[in-house]
């Protein structure tokens, strides 16, 4: 199972759902202390700002980022639970579930993961340029795009409420 919260909620979460892998997708000015029951080699870092277009002085996300995050995926036993989050838990910690999902589960159809994540998340509105990103490395011929902009911007939150979302489900 992949769990999604914003920054405020990531101990929570973690000790709630007893994750063993943790992804953290911050800003590279933000700091954060990794949940003590996280091992250092369980925990991918991934510093960037969220944009969709490059911006001077922020880091945009790009395909290093989004092949570091697969390659963590694919290592990942899912033996104990994945936590996804970042500072609201909106739009790169949507994205970065939404990819995880897709590339465990290549079967699955990308309008109908997209449409559970907003079942899930309201508030979800996944970061284009990392859907982008994800869509080219996995192949998806621009289908992740599609049904990521076919759910829209999800309603206002000052952060996103924690959910999960089954990769196989």
């Amino acid at each position: 199972m992949i769990h999604v919260c914003p920054l405020s909620r990531l101990e929570q979460t973690v000790s709630r759902t007893g994750a063993g892998r943790l992804v953290t997708l911050l800003s590279a000015d933000m700091d954060m202390v990794r949940p003590a029951s996280i091992a250092a080699q369980d925990h991918l870092y991934l510093r960037m700002n969220d944009i969709a277009e490059l911006r001077d002085g922020l880091t945009m996300p790009g395909e290093e980022h989004v092949r570091r995050l697969l390659g963590f995926a694919y290592e990942w036993d899912r033996a104990k639970p994945m936590v996804v989050h970042c500072y609201a838990g909106v739009s790169r910690s949507t994205a970065a579930a939404y990819i995880v999902a897709a590339a465990l589960n290549p079967a699955q159809c990308e309008a109908e993961l997209a449409a559970m994540l907003r079942w899930l998340s309201p508030s979800a509105t996944p970061n284009p340029r990392l859907i982008a990103v994800a869509d080219v490395l996995l192949g998806r011929e621009g289908r992740m795009v599609a049904a990521i902009k076919g759910i829209g911007r999800g309603a206002e939150a000052f952060e996103g409420e924690p959910f999960e979302l089954d990769p196989f489900g």
